[in-house]
């Protein structure tokens, strides 16, 4: 009899290699790698998630996969398949909508699965959300375990007709990586970035509809109508970026991608969260609250009851109320220090990456021991 089994094999496959997504899988994958876990990681060449996983010694292979559906698919799934059969994983964990369609129509349950929508297929509106709804139902026969980063979305789920276990677990991020920063860190960081040391937002994501910032373009000229002086600053990139970059309202700033983005939660007074849909607290707002700073955001994905003393949450496209709320903040420095402090301690209370990441595989063991006993 063998005392000492070897440590589990747990494959993750994810589409995104940078942003949120990218985060979590890169936050899993070196935890469980530190804890002795034979780990791999599929995913795209791009971006930086597969060096950084590479360089604290974490297995990567190139999975070529592009974000959205299309006739890409079939050789997105048969690329994936010798993948998952050279790996022979006891486990696999499929990461936000691509991974999720691939990875089930290549393994459809014969290994334990796990899938994190990480906001499920059928939010964007438009004539494939019927399809979408369609699939999450089938594909749901594939999936051990539904991973939620928030009960809204699993509510989203079942409201739908997706069937299956279900655990929740909201993301975190190191209050370590994002320290509290206070006012005379706020003055440096604006010098060191060349930002004017007037009151200024910062919304940090994917320039792209799901992000919304062409709706905070909407808001932002009534908030120059109150604070003259104040600046906003888009940290992120993507596929939005030239029509933004053509419409912007005055006294916005263009970070593109950054690898440094506690440096510019730093220099904020509040963070603008502007997006249609999350799956739950998005990564952006935990980072600005971990930071010290206040968060304005639409109400979706249950943020309305989430956001509490920590910032203010309006009904989702009331861009005239987002201002209104934007702008009391910048116009008001100790509002801020109070709302971002209660931030930090609800991230070093409920929100931390050391948190998350251990939740997540106690739940993956769970699965594997379950599916171990069935098998004897």
């Amino acid at each position: 009899m063998n005392d000492h089994p070897r440590p589990p094999r747990i494959l993750h496959v994810a589409q995104p290699t940078i942003a949120g997504v990218a985060v979590f899988v890169r936050n899993v994958a070196r935890y469980q790698h530190r804890i002795g876990w034979d780990v791999t990681v599929a995913c795209p060449a791009d971006g930086w998630l597969a060096s950084e996983l590479r360089a604290v010694g974490v297995e990567v292979v190139t999975w070529a996969a592009t974000r959205n559906p299309g006739p890409s698919l079939l050789a997105e799934v048969r690329h994936l398949t010798p993948i998952i059969r050279e790996v022979a994983p006891d486990l696999v964990y499929l990461h936000s909508a691509k991974a999720g369609l691939a990875g089930r129509l290549a393994v459809r349950r014969r290994i334990p699965t796990l899938f994190e929508p990480n906001a499920w297929s059928f939010h964007p509106s438009g004539p494939f959300q019927p399809l979408a709804r369609i699939w999450e139902r089938v594909a749901s026969r594939w999936v051990d375990l539904f991973v939620m980063v928030s009960e809204t979305e699993a509510a989203q789920g079942r409201e739908v007709g997706v069937r299956g276990h279900y655990v929740t677990i909201p993301h975190g991020v190191d209050p370590e990586a994002f320290p509290f920063s206070n006012a005379t860190a706020r003055t440096q960081a604006r010098r060191d970035l060349g930002l004017a040391d007037t009151p200024i937002a910062v919304c940090v994501g994917r320039l792209c509809e799901q992000k919304g910032q062409d709706l905070l373009f909407d808001a932002w000229p009534r908030v120059l109508d109150r604070v003259p002086d104040a600046h906003l600053v888009l940290v992120g990139d993507g596929p939005d970026g030239p029509a933004l970059r053509a419409t912007a309202p005055p006294q916005v700033v263009f970070a593109g991608d950054r690898s440094d983005v506690h440096r510019w939660l730093t220099a904020a007074d509040v963070a603008a969260v502007s997006s249609r849909w999350e799956a739950g607290i998005s990564f952006a707002t935990i980072e600005a609250w971990s930071t010290g700073r206040p968060v304005v955001t639409f109400d979706m994905s249950g943020m309305g009851t989430q956001i509490r003393d920590c910032g203010a949450a309006v009904p989702l496209g009331d861009t005239t109320r987002f201002a209104e709320e934007l702008a009391a903040r910048l116009d008001d420095p100790a509002r801020c220090e109070r709302e971002g402090l209660a931030g930090r301690r609800r991230v070093e209370r409920e929100l931390s990456e050391q948190r998350s990441v251990e939740a997540v595989t106690a739940a993956a063991l769970r699965l594997l021991e379950a599916r171990r006993s069935e098998a004897r």
